[in-house]
């Protein structure tokens, strides 16, 4: 069986080693803090500062992993080059690690090597250049970190007053040692999709049914499965999705991100792991959830067809406060809700807006998405987090 160095051991990380535990494979768990949620149910835990080139050198060398699966984006990643060269497969690959930790490498990838369509974008070091860009892209406008997740640093700028606060507040949400952010003109979309895409070494590049999601300070509320969209607009995100990640290589599941617009599909961002807008296949939409299907991709394990079982929601369940010890009630009413699940994350504390765990429901394909929705936001408002 398999030795897996996972870097980063949040939620998501928690339940890909569930996932992985379940076919007996062996997973260590890495991340800056003990008691991360993946290393309550990892095999060991290593706590380092990943950003620390000699720190990831030493535990890599000490574990000598099959794989080594990034969970998160502040990873000292060029390393990942030396470590394929060693016979560890990084997951995808080490060139998509790199290029999706930063924002700058996969835009660039997407608008200019592959010719996909994107929102016009600038890049910014100083706040300057980002007034700069601000007005060669014109307002309202979208100001994010090159390196940052779950929506961290990122704000959108309404008037020319808005551009050093969005300066600051990118710095202070960056991640990693770039200072540097992208800002991008206003897409009048739609609506916005993620499409879970599997990669296989020597088999054919397979894809969930694609999840709307809605966001709030860049980062998720709610998702669900499946979202509406028109045959055409699927196959040219399909389209898009499998030339960029063709371009990245190696095997397991992206999570490309996409605005639908009345002119097109407009490529957004990618993720070479699962997606935390993917948590909605834990309600049992699919055959297999986003995490079990990046595992068997990993692994090489044939994955004949990924097929739509019902219709799906998850709604997030957020901290409001500070606190080194939260602990929830409500549980029980959620618990006795029909069609409905949820997890809660086991984080160590809180934060306000931090997510902590995620509501759950389904039902039936001919059942209203707007009603499993509803369900699932109804749910997650029945679990308090005390402090």
């Amino acid at each position: 069986m398999a030795k897996i160095l996972l870097l980063g051991s949040g939620e998501l990380g928690k339940e890909f080693v569930i996932a992985a535990q379940r076919i007996g494979q062996t997973v260590i768990a890495v991340d800056s803090y003990e008691n991360a949620p993946a290393m309550q149910v990892a095999h060991d835990f290593e706590v380092i500062n990943m950003l620390d080139g000699n720190a990831l050198d030493k535990i890599v060398a000490k574990h000598n992993p099959d794989f080594i699966v990034p969970e998160i984006e502040a990873i000292r990643t060029e390393r990942f080059y030396d470590y394929e060269k060693q016979g560890i497969t990084v997951v995808p690959s080490a060139k998509a690690a790199n290029f999706t930790m930063n924002r700058k490498a996969i835009r660039d990838l997407a608008s200019k090597e592959l010719g996909l369509k994107t929102a016009e974008y600038r890049y910014a070091t100083t706040a300057e250049e980002l007034r700069k860009g601000v007005l060669e892209v014109g307002i309202p406008c979208v100001v994010k970190p090159l390196m940052s997740s779950s929506g961290k640093g990122q704000s959108t700028i309404k008037t020319e007053a808005d551009i050093e606060k969005a300066w600051e507040y990118a710095v202070a949400g960056s991640r990693g040692d770039v200072v540097e952010v992208i800002v991008e003109a206003f897409v009048k979309f739609n609506s916005e999709i993620t499409l879970l895409t599997v990669t296989q070494n020597n088999r054919r590049t397979l894809f969930c049914a694609p999840i709307g999601h809605r966001q709030e300070r860049g980062d998720y509320q709610e998702s669900w499965q499946p979202a509406r969209i028109s045959d055409k607009d699927l196959y040219e995100a399909q389209d898009m999705a499998e030339k960029v990640t063709e371009a990245l290589g190696g095997a397991g599941l992206f999570g490309v991100e996409f605005f639908l617009a009345d002119d097109g599909v407009y490529f957004s961002e990618l993720s070479p792991r699962p997606h935390d807008t993917g948590m909605v296949t834990l309600a049992g939409t699919q055959n297999f959830n986003e995490f079990e299907l990046h595992l068997r991709a990993i692994l090489s394990l044939p994955i004949f067809e990924i097929t739509l079982e019902k219709t799906g929601a998850s709604a997030v369940i957020l901290a409001s406060e500070n606190s080194t010890n939260p602990t929830y009630t409500g549980i029980e009413k959620i618990a006795a809700l029909p069609k409905t699940d949820f997890r809660i994350f086991g984080k160590p504390s809180s934060r306000p807006y931090r997510r902590m765990g995620v509501a759950l429901t389904n039902n039936t394909l001919e059942t209203p998405i707007e009603e499993v929705v509803e369900n699932a936001v109804k749910a997650a408002s029945l679990v308090i987090v005390n402090y």
